[in-house]
């Protein structure tokens, strides 16, 4: 007897299909045939593309943002805190879910969708305003500093679909620079 598929298996497929195919595989016949069953599972638990559409949006806006901070927030200063966020960038969305090439997939497709892009941009706003809140913990108040971290973030994970290198290294110097060029000015 086959397994039951719960909701999140079809919206960790989604992720995989959006990944590896972009948005055109975000529908009930690709997904049912990636997943070896039919339709009328994903009918079961999304009643039709543009519900599933809205609950993967929503899944990746708690997975980019929320679950990271309440990750983040296990630390005990701000320092440590972006050290592991730049760790965090780095490495991506788990593999399961796409791996590195799931937000440079997303954010493919909000240049399609005003939905799509709306999500993007609160992800977007709330992370940098997060990372703002960290550097002015330690002194940090331009606001410009979140906006090229953040950029480099976006960016590393961009090349990183390209070339698949682990960028954590590369982001976590970064963070270091700027950690060092504050502590020399201070």
């Amino acid at each position: 007897m086959a397994q039951r598929l719960s909701k999140d298996d079809w919206l960790q497929a989604g992720c995989l299909a959006l990944t590896e195919a972009g948005p055109k595989a975000l529908k009930a016949e690709p997904l049912a045939r990636r997943l070896g069953t039919t339709k009328g599972s994903f009918y079961w638990h999304f009643d039709d593309v543009p519900t599933f559409q809205r609950a993967l949006m929503e899944m990746w806006k708690n997975r980019a943002y929320e679950d990271i901070v309440t990750l983040l927030d296990q630390q005990d200063s701000p320092v440590l805190k972006l050290r592991q966020l730049a760790q965090i960038a780095g490495s991506g969305a788990p593999e399961e879910f796409g791996g590195l090439g799931l937000e440079p997939a997303i954010r493919a497709w909000a240049r399609e969708s005003e939905a799509v892009a709306q999500a993007v941009g609160d992800v977007d706003r709330k992370r940098m305003g997060y990372v703002q809140e960290l550097f002015e913990a330690i002194g940090l108040t331009n606001p410009e500093l979140t906006r090229l971290l953040y950029a480099a973030f976006v960016g590393m994970e961009e090349l990183s679909t390209h070339d698949q290198a682990d960028n954590s290294s590369a982001l976590g110097t970064l963070v270091d620079l700027i950690l060092a060029l504050h502590e020399a000015n201070g």
